[in-house]
């Protein structure tokens, strides 16, 4: 059986809390959270498939480790904070956990785009968002908010409406990094539906890794827009090409973005 460690560091690396397991492993952490504060996994071997929740308040994650080691920055800064729900890593009572997740998990057909854990940088752990704008550098427009699984899209700013904004810039694109090769026949996008504030785009291009373009036109809805296609082997997907709606609002922005297929 393979090892994995999970532990709480200070910001000056001090281990405030460690424990090791076989296959899965936990830790009851009775201390308010400081500025800095790291969670720390670490697996023998690399290339690992683990099932995390690294607080009561965010839902369990099906994670990618590619490397040995990933590193989570416990999101203390009130800034940071206003993208997540009040509850998360509040309070001086903690339960956290990991394990190696098993063949079901892996290999069912599955959103594989979710990652509640997924934050701003990448850390050793995937699916992993990343933009190259972000609204105001602002965390509730953050490009990991498109893959927190948090469909709440009838308002825009703090939590439960974090989105990815794009701050009007016209060759915006948000890429969904897998860290291995996925099989994917289907996509969905939640845009934000904040009208009249909001616009929204009504086509955009969905671009694969292996060279594969499909341009999309979307609905000014609030449910889920589905788009099948043959199934494709890809480490990425992106969204360009972004085209807005004519109308007086310059602010479309994206709720969700979901990808659909099996790990390979």
């Amino acid at each position: 059986m393979s090892s994995l460690s999970l532990k709480v560091v200070s910001k000056e690396g001090i281990v405030k809390k460690e424990k090791v397991g076989s296959e899965r492993v936990h830790i009851e952490f009775f201390e308010e959270y400081q500025l800095g504060d790291q969670i720390i996994v670490t697996i023998e071997k690399s290339e690992a498939y683990l099932m995390v929740q690294l607080d009561e308040a965010l839902a369990p994650s099906l994670l990618y480790i590619k490397g040995n080691e990933w590193v989570y920055e416990v999101p203390i800064d009130e800034k940071l904070r206003e993208a997540y729900s009040p509850k998360v890593f509040s309070g001086n009572i903690h339960y956290i956990w990991v394990r190696y997740a098993d063949a079901t998990e892996i290999y069912n057909y599955q959103n594989l785009a979710i990652n509640t854990h997924d934050q701003k940088h990448i850390n050793g752990a995937y699916p992993h968002a990343v933009a190259n704008v972000e609204t105001r550098n602002e965390s509730t427009f953050y490009a990991r908010n498109a893959i927190d699984g948090c469909l709440a899209n009838e308002s825009h700013g703090s939590y439960p409406y974090q989105s990815w904004g794009i701050n009007q810039q016209k060759d915006a694109e948000i890429t969904i990094e897998f860290g291995r090769i996925v099989e994917i026949d289907k996509i969905a996008l939640v845009l934000r539906g904040d009208y009249p504030h909001d616009s929204y785009w009504k086509e955009v291009t969905l671009e694969l890794s292996n060279g594969e373009k499909f341009v999309l036109e979307l609905k000014k809805i609030l449910e889920p827009q589905y788009f099948s296609f043959k199934p494709e082997k890809v480490e990425w997907v992106r969204l360009k090409n972004l085209v807005k709606n004519e109308d007086e609002s310059p602010f479309p922005a994206l709720t969700e973005f979901e990808v659909y297929g099996k790990n390979v």
